[in-house]
């Protein structure tokens, strides 16, 4: 179901996606898309999680650079020559959501997911793809009295030698981690998975950090040339242990 949000800047559209089968208040989700934007895909993946038993809130990151229509990938993405083509539309985009920009914005996305019908009161989970994992870290640096479950997968940039780098704000956080990182990923080398493995550790987190075997950038983007079923359903079992313990006890 779509809905529109007043975020920092304008209004964003997102999708919101409900248990089929649950009945009764059930715990928040927010989903952190990838570079390509709301789209199938997107949907698809948050009503799976939906049906775990969640109210399950994707926001649309870019609506300051137009709408979901309009941001949508032209062509097949199946194929690489049309990924790589749809990424040099998307790529800049990421570029200009700067942590100053996704700040403020992750205050309406939180606020939008507490005021939908059928949400229960109490902690909150999120999940991020690609450069939507980095959003995701910055939800639970950000609010750790609310954020109790934190997922990342295939995500880039995580753990830099940059100032505001998202590994560097987790001191500040209380949820559990889970990251599932894409094999030989040249936006999450080996040696930055350490980092964000030692900055997990240093700040006393319960957490899982580990590198998918085989799996590329964007394997679970089942719409790309990237997507890989394996790792793909090992990211849906892990993240569905994540959130069922810390939000559902």
């Amino acid at each position: 179901m779509p809905i529109e949000i007043p975020a920092a800047e304008g209004t964003a559209e997102a999708l919101v996606a409900r248990p089929s089968t649950v009945t009764g208040p059930v715990p928040g989700v927010i989903f952190y898309m990838d570079a390509f934007g709301l789209r199938p895909r997107i949907q698809e993946m948050a009503q799976r999680i939906a049906n775990w038993g969640y109210v399950v809130l994707a926001p649309n990151v870019f609506y300051r650079e137009g709408s979901v229509a309009e941001l949508a990938p032209v062509g097949d993405m199946s194929t690489q020559e049309g990924r790589e083509a749809a990424g040099k539309a998307a790529f800049p985009r990421v570029a200009r959501l700067t942590p100053d920009k996704a700040m403020p914005d992750i205050e309406a996305w939180l606020s939008a997911l507490a005021g939908l019908d059928g949400v229960a009161l109490g902690p909150v989970g999120t999940t991020g793809y690609c450069m939507g994992a980095r959003l995701a870290v910055r939800t639970a640096n950000s609010h750790p009295d609310v954020m109790a479950a934190c997922g990342g997968f295939h995500g880039g940039g995580l753990a830099t030698d940059q100032p505001d780098s998202p590994h560097i704000g987790l001191s500040k956080a209380r949820s559990r981690f889970v990251f599932g990182h894409a094999d030989h990923d040249r936006s999450m080398a080996p040696d930055a998975v350490a980092r964000l493995g030692a900055a997990l550790k240093d700040a006393g987190l319960e957490a899982s950090n580990e590198i998918y075997a085989g799996a590329p950038h964007g394997y679970t983007m089942a719409d790309t040339s990237a997507f890989h079923p394996e790792a793909t359903e090992r990211h849906f079992q892990e993240l569905q242990a994540l959130l069922d313990r810390t939000l559902k006890g």
